[in-house]
């Protein structure tokens, strides 16, 4: 539902969205009223960061790296309240070094991103890939930037890295990562012997399918890599945030290429949902035969210990580890950086014999 907001205001279609307001919304705030402040806080979308629930039908997006979209929906799924606000400011963790390490944007293939070399660095590198969607190159989610602090985490700890903005509405789970992954690779192995392909939720899920096409990879760490379908993810997710998504999940299960995208889940298309269907990521795992370091958080209720952990488990070469403290985006309780567990348990794999 949150999507649909974002879409439909970034094609200007604000007219369709108004009619999804509640009477009350409708009587206070106009199409016109609402294209106005789009036009002046957000202008043209170019980033999209991971939706953020906060309770009694409330959720948050960044857009832009620098707007804070907030959103309310009532039980029929109307829009009950619409804000947009200048976002809260990412601060760099207390782990972060900058003075160890230097950043420069570079184009990852055709993409725009960020290459983080240590000053002393250890010969490793890692292409970090952020969650499902069109997330900016730092995984921006509110004040929150989690692949911002992988980077700056690891860099302290001479591991290179580089990240990059993905493109907007792709097609398929394909189109979305795998060429700027393997060109980050190619882009990494200027600068370091080895090169691993780290990557959260969805990153992770693709990740296998990344190290097939760029056989210099020597290695994955997949962070709260999902295996369960999607679809029967976003029906229990949504159970928990007060959210019914049973019927359109259905509809998104049972897709063919000539279901409207607008009857889908989270606004991606028929192809994506065709592909996602088809693609088995263990068994792509299996046959891309890398050591691989698979962490999981036991407070996540996205990807879960119980669901989607133990189909990792059947993948010989990985070693699976779980944080039970953290969270899906692996912030401790009421935290706001990457725990740096995490940051350190990273480090030391892909710096280590057992991770490539």
């Amino acid at each position: 539902m949150l999507r649909t907001v974002v879409d439909l205001a970034a094609a200007d279609r604000f007219e369709e969205l108004a009619d999804r307001f509640t009477p009350e919304l409708r009587a206070a705030a106009s199409a016109d009223l609402v294209r106005l402040a789009w036009a002046k806080e957000v202008g043209e979308l170019r980033s999209v960061g991971e939706p953020v629930g906060l309770g009694s039908g409330t959720f948050s997006v960044r857009l832009n790296g620098n707007v804070d979209l907030f959103a309310s929906f009532d039980e029929q799924g109307q829009v009950s309240g619409l804000r947009l606000a200048a976002a809260a400011q990412w601060t760099p963790p207390p782990y972060a070094r900058p003075r160890l390490f230097t950043e420069t944007e570079v184009l990852v293939g055709q993409r725009p991103g960020t290459l983080a070399l240590p000053r002393k660095g250890n010969g490793v590198g890692v292409v970090l890939l952020s969650g499902g969607g069109p997330f900016d190159r730092d995984g921006t989610a509110g004040a929150m930037k989690p692949l911002k602090d992988l980077a700056w985490g690891l860099a302290a700890r001479g591991v290179a890295s580089v990240r990059f903005d993905k493109p907007v509405n792709a097609p398929t789970l394909t189109e979305e990562y795998v060429p700027h992954a393997v060109a980050g690779v190619e882009l990494l192995r200027e600068h370091v012997d080895r090169v691993f392909v780290v990557g959260h939720s969805a990153g992770g899920k693709v990740a296998p399918k990344v190290a097939l096409a760029a056989p210099a990879v020597s290695g994955l760490v997949l962070m709260a890599a999902d295996t369960q379908p999607m679809t029967d993810t976003a029906v229990r997710v949504g159970r928990r945030l007060g959210q019914d998504l049973t019927e359109v999940a259905a509809r998104t299960a049972a897709v063919t290429a000539d279901t409207p995208d607008g009857e889908l889940l989270f606004g991606f298309p028929a192809t994506y949902w065709l592909e996602l269907k088809a693609y088995d990521q263990v068994a792509v795992a299996i046959e891309a035969d890398r050591p691989m370091l698979v962490l999981q958080g036991g407070r996540d209720y996205q990807v879960t210990v119980e669901d989607d952990l133990p189909a990792w488990r059947r993948v010989p070469r990985a070693e699976t580890r779980i944080l039970p403290e953290l969270d899906h985006m692996f912030f401790p309780d009421n935290g706001s950086h990457v725990d740096e567990q995490v940051i350190e348990d990273i480090a030391a794999w892909v710096s280590s014999p057992v991770g490539g």
